[in-house]
């Protein structure tokens, strides 16, 4: 199986449960969108900025951190700088474990003004969003029953809009960064679609299982199955007892929109499988 054989088939698996109209979102990109994803992630020496946090009643989910977080790892491990973007609480409950740039920015001018800052320092060679709330026409946040969850949402979409470098976003609903790339394919979701755009857009059923088929690629073209060290269920538990909450559920329970943690350790399998490293 060529890259592009295998970046097809990691976008047919990533939207095969159609939980969300996913499969609707996929006609509208020109495929092998994983490929292209991936290889501006490709051995990376400098910083790359993750935005993840979404924001339900008074804490986070679990879709968007758990991507985040094996993203970040995957990415460090392959000699690159990451640096996980966030707002709080999810900020300070992980930042004694991990590189966060706090989003403390009150209004969409300062959030222009903190972007632009943040990214003369950081100078970043990628920028990937994972599950993060995108602005709506409208200029507000919403989520994906409705709710105008503005107040309660840090402010990203800057950093890529104004980013020089690849902006990746992953999205598995219409209200999230990058989702503005296919606004006409989403028309007839029941959702507030996001109007921010980027370079690649990824979909997938639960966010989290984007990052994981990006680790895929990155994984095969180094010679090293980096999926093999990413646990959702552990680092569910580590997320679970700072108080994140499932963002379908709303409760304080190991899954992930709605689904049990065993099915994104299935889906890891069978990216195994695709990338060589396992045995069917």
């Amino acid at each position: 199986m060529n890259d592009q054989e295998l970046s097809q088939a990691i976008e047919a698996l990533m939207v095969a449960r159609n939980v969300r109209d996913m499969q609707l979102a996929r006609e509208a990109l020109q495929p092998a969108y994983y490929l292209r994803a991936a290889r501006a992630l490709q051995n990376l020496r400098g910083a790359v900025i993750i935005g993840t946090g979404f924001p339900v009643v008074d804490t986070f989910e679990t879709d968007g951190p758990v991507g985040a977080i094996a993203l970040y790892d995957c990415l460090l491990a392959l000699g690159a700088e990451p640096v996980i973007a966030c707002g709080p609480p999810l900020s300070r409950a992980i930042a004694d474990n991990y590189r966060v740039l706090e989003l403390a920015a009150p209004d969409l001018a300062a959030a222009r003004d903190e972007a632009a800052a943040q990214l003369a320092a950081l100078r970043p060679a990628a920028i990937v969003s994972i599950e993060r709330p995108g602005l709506a026409e409208d200029g507000r946040y919403y989520n994906m029953r409705g709710e105008d969850i503005s107040p309660r949402c840090a402010i990203f979409d800057p950093y890529i809009t104004l980013a020089e470098c690849p902006t990746i976003a992953i999205g598995d609903g219409g209200n999230e960064i990058g989702m503005g790339k296919i606004a006409g394919a989403l028309d007839g979701l029941d959702i507030r679609a996001s109007v921010t755009a980027c370079d690649e857009l990824l979909v997938a059923d639960v966010s989290n299982w984007g990052a994981y088929g990006l680790i895929a690629l990155l994984g095969k073209w180094s010679g090293r199955d980096l999926l093999a060290r990413v646990a959702p269920l552990e680092i569910l538990a580590y997320l679970s007892e700072r108080g994140s909450v499932d963002g379908v559920t709303r409760e304080n329970t190991l899954t992930e929109d709605g689904l049990d943690a065993a099915a994104g350790i299935a889906l890891i399998r069978e990216l195994r499988i695709l990338g060589g490293f396992l045995k069917p």
